[in-house]
């Protein structure tokens, strides 16, 4: 779906081009995903680590954890994206953005292994909203550029992410349990950031 952004001029081709074309809901779209993806990065790389040696859960049933995660989010993939055309992308994205700040609180907060089990469902239901922020970068992207923009945009995100494994094991040397809460409220405030500030009309349906 295209928003009749004006075209870019013939300097498009450079970086600086590519940047200037975003069209301002995507520039708000691509802060709220920086905040979510730092949540991320600052928690899941530790996840494994303090649910064997912190909790004492076996690596075999971490592995069946990981197993949980993975068909929630096969489950979920492709009938939330059909759901999605019907329904608005908005909130969807919502939904997947708050399940990745639920998921390392979660973790942390598990007082058991059934409890884990919950948690890893969530992780699972990121995906559920991945269809319908996909498909917003490229609606949003002018259309003679669309291939520059994702590509400028996924760059400009994983740079920006960069620093987030290292701030989590900072904070996991002071103790175990931070980076999973700072990373939750990282993830909540992208979250707000996301539905306050990215206009339903240009979330597409």
């Amino acid at each position: 779906m295209d928003h009749h952004i004006p075209l870019a001029s013939t300097d498009s081709v450079r970086l600086r081009g590519i940047w200037s074309s975003f069209h301002a809901t995507l520039k708000r779209l691509l802060v709220s995903d920086i905040a979510i993806r730092t949540c991320e990065g600052m928690a899941d790389i530790f996840v494994v680590l303090y649910v064997t040696n912190v909790t004492g859960v076996t690596i075999p049933r971490y592995g069946i954890l990981v197993a949980v995660q993975l068909a929630t989010a096969i489950l979920v993939y492709i009938p939330s994206a059909r759901m999605a055309d019907r329904l608005g992308r908005k909130p969807f994205v919502i939904a997947t953005f708050l399940c990745f700040a639920f998921f390392p609180v979660a973790v942390v907060l598990a007082p058991d292994f059934g409890w884990l089990v919950c948690a890893f469902i969530i992780g699972g239901l990121r995906e559920i909203g991945k269809p319908s922020r996909k498909a917003m970068i490229v609606d949003l992207a002018q259309h003679n550029l669309r291939a520059r923009t994702v590509g400028l945009y996924y760059l400009v995100r994983s740079l920006s992410i960069t620093p987030a494994s290292a701030m989590g094991g900072l904070l996991w040397r002071i103790r175990p349990q931070i980076p999973f809460i700072v990373a939750g409220v990282i993830g909540i405030v992208g979250t707000l950031l996301f539905a306050a500030t990215v206009d339903e009309n240009y979330a597409g349906r």
